[in-house]
């Protein structure tokens, strides 16, 4: 009945195949494009750092905590933590599959936030962090020396601070990762020996640095109400936190009284040096030192797109790299998807290809063969729309 009905109207029949081949044009174009397709349930991670402890006492002190509190989430469907012995911790939370990831990160900051007055002030300080986690990665970008001139910690410091940014802000990237050593951090190697003949304690030169390292304000000079004469007014500037190992050597962490005023300094029970915040990790390519940078893209993002801006964008900031730093993106999942699709279209073009022979094999009219030829294209083209509703997020 149906058939009938626009065979006698072939009008309509045509302006509406028109319309069906025009709205799947424009599905085309927005449909996303990435190596697997979104059937993957999203995920959060929250990670923290607990400096000097064991796998144990994270469990104890920071993942018991944090975890009783995240636990039964909306939408969770399981979670996975691990304590490592260098004091690091991650809980990766997995939610049901079509759950607002932004909605769920908020959730899980939530819970997390209740939980940390419960957590050791180490951790307090250090801060946890709560971010939307992508299961695939994108690309992977390297940063080398050729000439060694620069050590895998000035390439993780330099990724983090000149290029993370700039790549975060990319239409279609989720989440921009630093492998390496990473950032510079002021390491203080104490002697335990020199510590007991000293008669101090570990504790005694955490708080020492804490004090004597520290943004504070000194005031103002000629503040109102002023004697007469009194025509400026000045903000008092004072060095408060220390930058260089030579600063830091020079803090009192001891006075001696009884001694004539005897002052013992960081350099005296300890080795100060500028060096990683971690050493728990190493990145290398090919046998050299160097640093990545893992792209992830968002679900709904056109993976040819995102890898192409990545590319651009990487082009425009290695002009302002120094001398002697180069990059290279050895891991790139968009050529498998380039290659996938090419195959789809070729296999388009045999499919439609054989129907045709097929039908004028066995009909032998080249004007019956013209039938199913134009409403070939139209189906495939007319289904886009139906396409994109699936592969959205």
């Amino acid at each position: 009945m149906f058939a009938k009905f626009f065979i006698l109207r072939p009008v309509l029949s045509n302006v509406l195949a028109i319309v069906l081949v025009l709205i799947g044009a424009v599905a085309v174009f927005t449909l996303p494009i990435s190596q697997y397709p979104n059937i993957v349930p999203p995920t959060v991670q929250v990670t923290t750092r607990y400096p000097g402890a064991s796998a144990q006492t994270v469990i104890d002190a920071v993942a018991l905590p944090i975890e009783l509190q995240v636990n039964g989430v909306e939408n969770m469907i399981y979670m996975q933590s691990t304590s490592a012995s260098d004091g690091t911790y991650t809980l990766t939370v997995t939610f049901e599959i079509g759950t607002d990831l932004d909605f769920a990160q908020v959730l899980v900051q939530n819970r997390v936030t209740a939980a940390l007055a419960a957590l050791p002030q180490a951790v307090q300080a250090q801060g946890v962090t709560v971010q939307k986690k992508s299961t695939a990665i994108l690309q992977i970008v390297t940063l080398t020396s050729p000439d060694n001139r620069y050590d895998s910690l000035y390439m993780s410091n330099y990724a983090s601070i000149n290029l993370v940014s700039q790549i975060a802000r990319l239409p279609g990237v989720g989440n921009v990762n630093v492998f390496g050593v990473g950032e510079y951090a002021m390491r203080i190697w104490l002697d335990p020996q020199k510590l007991h003949a000293f008669g101090l304690v570990p504790e005694d030169v955490v708080l020492a640095i804490k004090q004597q390292s520290q943004d504070v304000t000194a005031g103002q000079v000629g503040m109102p109400p002023v004697p007469k004469g009194q025509d400026f007014q000045y903000t008092v500037d004072i060095e408060g936190r220390l930058a260089n190992p030579a600063q830091f050597a020079e803090i009192v962490v001891k006075t001696e009284p009884g001694q004539g005023g005897r002052l013992t300094r960081l350099k005296d029970v300890a080795r100060i040096e500028l060096g990683a915040q971690t050493y728990s990790q190493v990145f290398m390519q090919n046998g050299r030192s160097a640093a990545g940078l893992a792209i992830y893209q968002t679900p709904d993002a056109n993976a040819l797109d995102v890898a192409a801006r990545m590319r651009a964008k990487m082009a425009e900031l290695s002009r302002g790299f120094p001398a002697g730093l180069t990059y290279a993106i050895p891991f790139d999942t968009t050529g498998f998807v380039k290659t996938s699709i090419k195959e789809v279209y070729i296999t388009l073009l045999e499919a439609g290809a054989l129907v045709l022979i097929v039908i004028l094999v066995f009909l032998q009219s080249w004007r019956a063969t013209l039938v199913p030829a134009s409403t070939i294209p139209v189906t495939i083209i007319s289904a886009l729309p139906r396409w994109r509703r699936w592969a959205s997020p």
